[in-house]
């Protein structure tokens, strides 16, 4: 073999082998805070085991998740604040699963970047780590790439990858009828969808990241990268009482598009948007651009980031559920014949 002292190496392409290994040595103490029941395997293998029998479940049906961030993570990277794009990496995903009735098991992340900067990357991972946590999933394997060449310096992205399961027959949306419930989950602010449109308007208004937050404290860039809130637990709970005939995830889209995903043909709903106090945000944002309540409505989640389709009967056993789970809870409106969300009340 060649002594290679005038062979160019990996590293002088511009990847670090080295700061790989030691982003997944950081990473091992972060993804050991998920196991769960289910778990076999640890961080470095090619691929990770799950034992579907030992996380409790004779006869499973599996249900998988993927997403990103989308362009929320530019605000991330611009601004430094990288540490909570990982929950919201885990919520975009494990917030669709439990719409389905499936309890989430395991995640798995993709990092790609130009070249490997391991503390930014640990940090994202360590959010991950706690999304997961949050939402009693395990983080058993993912995925750092670097690509020189690919991404300008500094930028990098993500993808994230959730699968969960159910027993058999237990599968959502079920038994949806004219006359249900529902219950709308507050939400903490944007969450991961319409930041495209947020960006823009940031840049209408004139200010900057660094800028005083205009509706609260801490800085613009602070408030507009808060975590999607998880529901995972308190909306598993709500299924297990025999109280949830659907769940909505309020993404992209808004309410006006979401929740009729989950509406059987011929069924619509009608919605009082007086039944929940708008948070500061969405009024900022609004005002800032001159945009009106149906533009916000099927681009928002206007302060409702799920809705649960509930029974009269077992209305307040759902609604204790996802209290209990620390969520805010409000009864927006009824399921109804004809098609399509019906609104009444002022959102603005």
């Amino acid at each position: 073999m060649s002594d290679g002292k005038n062979g160019l190496t990996y590293a002088q392409a511009g990847v670090d082998i080295d700061a790989g290994n030691a982003l997944v040595e950081r990473i091992k103490p972060a993804a050991k805070r998920t196991n769960r029941s289910g778990v076999m395997s640890g961080l470095g293998g090619f691929g990770a085991l799950f034992d579907l029998k030992d996380a409790g479940y004779s006869d499973p049906i599996l249900v998988g998740a993927t997403d990103g961030v989308g362009t929320k993570l530019r605000i991330a990277i611009d601004t430094g604040l990288v540490d909570g794009v990982g929950i919201d990496l885990v919520a975009m995903c494990v917030n669709d699963l439990v719409c389905q009735g499936a309890e989430p098991l395991f995640f798995l992340d993709y990092f790609a970047t130009g070249k490997l900067d391991t503390d930014t990357a640990a940090r994202v991972v360590e959010g991950i780590a706690e999304g997961c946590v949050r939402s009693g999933c395990a983080l058993i394997g993912g995925e750092t790439a670097e690509m020189p060449g690919m991404y300008p310096a500094g930028d990098f992205d993500l993808a994230g990858f959730a699968v969960g399961a159910m027993e058999r027959g237990a599968d959502l949306p079920k038994g949806v009828a004219e006359g249900d419930i529902l219950l709308g989950v507050a939400s903490n602010g944007v969450h991961s969808n319409g930041y495209s449109l947020v960006r823009k308007l940031v840049e209408v208004s004139g200010l900057t990241w660094d800028s005083a937050c205009p509706w609260g404290e801490g800085t613009l860039g602070e408030a507009l990268l808060a975590p999607t809130t998880l529901y995972v637990k308190g909306s598993l709970a709500a299924v297990k009482a025999g109280a949830v005939h659907a769940l909505a995830h309020i993404t992209g889209g808004g309410l006006t598009e979401n929740l009729p995903r989950v509406l059987p043909e011929g069924m619509g709903a009608d919605i009082d948007l007086d039944a929940w106090e708008l948070l500061p945000i969405f009024k900022w944002l609004a005002a800032t651009g001159n945009i009106d309540a149906s533009e916000m409505l099927k681009t928002f989640n206007c302060g409702i980031g799920m809705i649960a389709v509930v029974t009269p009967e077992k209305a307040a056993e759902a609604r204790a559920a996802l209290t209990e789970a620390g969520h805010d809870v409000h009864e927006i409106g009824k399921i109804t014949a004809g098609e399509g969300v019906r609104y009444t009340g002022a959102l603005l």
